[in-house]
């Protein structure tokens, strides 16, 4: 569900388990490749409860946050 802040700029609410289309499209691949990431054990906070798998959105955006820093300061040099 998309809202609004003070701002005016769009902000999106993510549930705490995410799905791994959900993952998939907030990484902008297919679930497949996310399915493949989760097998390599390249994702963060991959839960499975019975046959399902859920990823912990707050763990993900953590690791995508430390990943995107790194990328930044490389490039500062």
């Amino acid at each position: 569900m998309a809202a609004t802040n003070e701002l005016g700029i769009g902000t999106c609410f993510m549930p705490a388990l995410m799905t791994p289309d959900d993952v998939a499209e907030l990484l902008r691949t297919t679930r497949r490749a996310v399915y493949a990431m989760i097998e390599r054990r390249q994702l963060p906070g991959v839960v499975r409860i019975g046959r399902r798998v859920l990823v912990r959105a707050d763990e993900l955006l953590h690791w995508l946050d430390q990943k995107s820093a790194s990328s930044l300061r490389s490039e500062q040099r």
